[in-house]
């Protein structure tokens, strides 16, 4: 008998780490059902259809594709059963704002000796860096990202210590970096994830050095469908596994505890054994729970360090972007007043990096005939005013750098145009402060020191998603759905011999 046959549960949100967590808990027998605020699944991971162009409003780059295989193999089942890979060449162009243009491709020789063109002895010390970041990604992801090592005492021990040793555990990214690169751009090469991971260079440790044996060994892809096709697979595999789902339902309340909870909607409440919450962390504990249930206070969440929000603007344009790869970053030679503007004197970015995601560039579907897809997104600080006049304004500014620094003139060819910034991300995912990824992984909110999976006060209420460990990114959130379901299985017998695989 499953260890959760007869159970029910109530998953609020439809982002990867709920999807995640609900097919996790429906292959343990439980009685899942997901309930989404808004009109499809996803979360931030959702999709925008209008006049025939198709984008993802939100994460675009497939990464650390080893991750998803494991996901799909605890069903035994495979990615490619349910969507297909195309490997991109080049993974990214950089336009630096000097005149410089740069692709990163799937050949690391040619890699190598485009780095010895900017400084000598750097391909060598790539090679170097490559193999201390493969190290930290072998060793960190199965003895601390997979393993939720959520109290500190659970690091304190000769086996931790012995997989620990010679991993770049301490300091911040950029001053790992500068160990093996003297060169500003080549700097900013290796630091570019740290985006994705909602740090700067100087608030990031070390550790995730690890995301360049991602992005130069592991290699950058492109689903079918884009990261949507990604959430309509583990959807599907969701529904062959007893899950049900109901979209424009969102819960108000969580009420009750273990055995007996009801999560009240707009249309009527619904009875429980287990919660699990993939809402905004925040959100959950100050919206859904009264104050004598919730296991943060309120100066907890003002006091944290939050990963950007964004301005965004998605643009369906005539005729073709040739100059622009599938991932465009256009970055300023010095790109500190801009991480400035996000941590430490929030304001809009003067001279900002910004990335442009081109995937009709691959993708023919994506795009009436004739046209290309394309969206900008250039981080900002959460919690921004954000007003129609100030984006508007900056919306022209945006463009205008675009073309000043690709070539690319889209002014007069954009036949869609939508916007989506820091108000945006607070109404439609109940974000705090806006921002777009969650909690940033900072020197001081990595690891034991993110939120728990478990309620502090709720016997029988979880949580999932980038607020928790192992953190911010689609493939981060997939694997919270394991560590939550892990919890769960804890909490209520695992069966026998299963380690999450």
């Amino acid at each position: 008998m499953k260890p959760l046959a007869g159970e029910s549960v109530v998953v609020i949100g439809a982002g990867v780490g709920g999807l995640s967590t609900a097919c996790y808990l429906a292959d343990a027998g439980a009685d899942v059902h997901v309930i989404e605020k808004n009109e499809g699944l996803g979360g931030r991971a959702s999709v925008l259809e209008r006049d025939g162009f198709r984008f993802d409003m939100g994460p675009s780059w497939y990464l650390m594709p080893d991750v998803f295989e494991r996901f799909f193999d605890h069903f035994d089942r495979t990615p490619s059963e349910y969507y297909g890979l195309t490997h991109l060449d080049p993974h990214y162009r950089i336009f630096f704002k000097d005149g410089d243009r740069v692709d990163i491709t799937p050949d690391l020789e040619r890699t190598k000796r485009l780095f010895e063109e900017y400084e000598t002895g750097a391909g060598e010390a790539l090679e170097r860096y490559l193999e201390k970041a493969e190290l930290n990604y072998e060793v960190g992801m199965e003895h601390f990202v997979y393993e939720d090592r959520e109290r500190f005492r659970d690091y304190i021990d000769l086996d931790v210590a012995r997989q620990a040793r010679g991993l770049s555990l301490l300091g911040s990214m950029q001053d790992h970096v500068e160990g093996y690169f003297e060169h500003p751009k080549l700097q900013q090469i290796m630091q570019y994830t740290l985006v994705f991971l909602g740090g700067s260079p100087k608030n990031t440790p070390a550790l995730y050095n690890l995301m360049s044996h991602v992005d130069f060994n592991l290699g950058v892809y492109y689903p079918d469908d884009g990261l949507g096709g990604v959430i309509d697979g583990m959807a599907e595999l969701g529904e062959e596994l007893g899950v049900s789902y109901d979209v424009e339902r969102p819960a108000t309340e969580i009420k009750g505890r273990e055995g007996a909870f009801r999560v009240e909607t707009p249309s009527g409440g619904i009875e429980a054994d287990l919660v699990v919450s993939n809402a905004d962390y925040a959100h959950t504990e100050r919206e859904l729970l009264p104050p004598e249930k919730r296991g943060y206070d309120d100066s907890y969440w003002e006091s944290k360090t939050y990963a950007p929000s964004a301005f965004l603007l998605y643009l369906g344009v005539e005729g073709s972007v040739d100059e622009l790869a599938h991932h465009t970053l256009v970055l300023p030679t010095d790109w500190e007043p801009h991480f400035e503007t996000i941590f430490e004197e929030p304001a809009w970015p003067d001279d900002p990096a910004y990335y442009l995601c081109v995937p009709s560039r691959t993708d023919d579907s994506v795009a009436p005939e004739g046209h290309s897809n394309l969206f900008v997104l250039v981080p900002i600080a959460p919690n921004l005013e954000d007003g129609p006049e100030i984006r508007e304004a900056y919306r022209d500014r945006i463009l205008a750098d675009v073309a000043e620094n690709t070539g690319v003139d889209l002014r007069e060819r954009i036949v869609v145009e939508e916007s989506f910034s820091v108000s945006e991300f607070a109404d439609r995912y109940n974000s705090f402060a806006g921002t777009a990824l969650g909690m940033a992984h900072t020197l001081t909110q990595t690891g034991p020191l993110r939120p728990s999976h478990r309620s502090k006060e709720v016997d029988g209420l979880y949580f999932v998603g980038s607020y928790t460990t192992p953190g911010i990114g689609v493939p981060m959130c997939l694997i919270s759905g394991e560590l939550t379901a892990q919890k769960v299985l804890a909490d209520f017998g695992r069966p026998a011999g299963w380690d999450g695989r």
